[in-house]
């Protein structure tokens, strides 16, 4: 089994560095190795994976307390793998509450959190009865820049564990019933010793619950679920961040013998842009204008998010210069406040001249003053001694 790198060196960063460096460094690294920038690329893909799973711990306070003690140590016990787009989304925090004794579970809260910001629930420990909340899911969406800006609604399908619809969750034959597991003598939990020191670990058998079926159910072998195909309906809100994550609540997998169902994350991906680039809520986009429009200035056409906007061209315009366009850019989450858009000029250079064209270009050459170069003639003087 390959070594797992530490989480700051995938990072490219320390463990002084402050939660917005981190922030900061995980979305340029992830806009590098993002799959829609490098298609086909496996080693791209595996680094954009592993930058996920170190912000994961790096982002959250707690978890990153546990890495800086335990190291990959803390997360060494994960949750059911996930279905239908990604890998399990779990707590690795579960480890410490079946030590202590407390309660799992997400938080309450909106159905927006930032990326893995939160506590997800899962791998509860059972209840009196046998009940255990299901697992966390995750699914990976990818969206255009244009939704993301606007908000929109989608559809996914995840295939999921959900109750049996046969014995309704309970695992067992009409008329069947649970008796006390004979591993664990029915409290859920089997001491091993190791060495000097004795061990607690939930029951594989009963898998804690401390009861097993007598008869169990044909169709799902005393699960007391089978994986279906569900399609979930989602909201995604205008001026969502690549990189956030939704939560659907309850659309996780089933509980076991009638627990709560987990809930489901969707980590959004925003695909790479054409023309914007994106920077928090502005937008970027570099226009070419002619060399005369730039010399004598005038009115272009630029593109936003809504369609054409014009924009005035001053006289003597140089190239790289910006001008902004305010509230064209990206919304704000439950806000109506809004970013800009950043136009970037690029002066272009005529590549072809016909005879007519050069003897123009070399007439007006001849009319140039210096006072009409004072960038030509600025950096020149700056330079002088390197030209004796």
């Amino acid at each position: 089994m390959a070594t797992k790198r530490d989480y700051y060196e995938v990072l490219e960063v320390t463990k002084t560095s402050t939660g917005e460096e981190i922030k900061k460094s995980y979305r340029k690294l992830a806009v590098k190795y993002h799959p829609d920038k490098n298609p086909g690329d496996h080693t791209a893909e595996e680094k954009f994976k592993e930058l996920g799973e170190a912000y994961d711990i790096l982002s959250d306070e707690q978890k990153r307390a546990a890495y800086d003690r335990y190291g990959h140590g803390a997360f060494a016990q994960g949750g059911a793998g996930a279905r239908g787009g990604g890998g399990g989304f779990h707590d690795p925090f579960d480890i410490f509450r079946e030590v202590f004794g407390a309660s799992g579970g997400a938080g309450a809260g909106g159905i927006f959190e930032q990326f893995f910001g939160g506590a997800a629930a899962g791998g509860q420990k059972p209840d009196r009865e046998g009940k255990q909340r299901g697992s966390d899911l995750r699914y990976d969406m990818q969206i255009r820049l244009e939704e993301a800006a606007f908000g929109c609604d989608k559809e996914i399908e995840v295939a999921k564990l959900e109750s049996c619809d046969v014995c309704n969750g309970s695992g067992a034959e009409t008329g069947s019933r649970g008796v006390s597991c004979r591993d664990c003598g029915g409290r859920g939990q089997v001491i091993s010793s190791r060495g000097f020191f004795q061990v607690s670990q939930t029951c594989p058998r009963c898998r804690g619950t401390g009861q097993v079926i007598e008869k169990p159910c044909r169709k799902c072998a005393g699960e007391g679920r089978v994986e279906t195909p569900s399609r979930i309906k989602l909201k995604i809100p205008a001026g969502i961040e690549d990189g956030s994550r939704l939560r659907s609540m309850r659309n996780g997998e089933a509980g076991l013998r009638g627990g709560a169902p987990g809930d489901l994350y969707v980590v959004i991906h925003i695909k790479e842009h054409e023309v914007f680039e994106r920077e928090e809520n502005h937008l970027f986009c570099d226009v070419p204008i002619s060399f005369v429009t730039a010399a004598l200035g005038g009115e272009i056409t630029v593109p936003t998010l809504e369609g054409q906007a014009s924009l005035k061209i001053p006289t003597g315009t140089q190239g790289d210069t910006a001008f902004k366009l305010r509230g064209k850019g990206m919304p704000s989450i439950n806000s109506t406040a809004r970013g800009d858009l950043v136009v970037r000029v690029a002066v272009e250079v005529p590549t072809k001249l016909n005879g007519e064209q050069r003897k123009k270009l070399e007439e007006f050459a001849a009319l140039m003053g210096e006072e009409n170069t004072p960038l030509h003639k600025g950096f020149f003087d700056k330079a002088k001694e390197f030209f004796r």
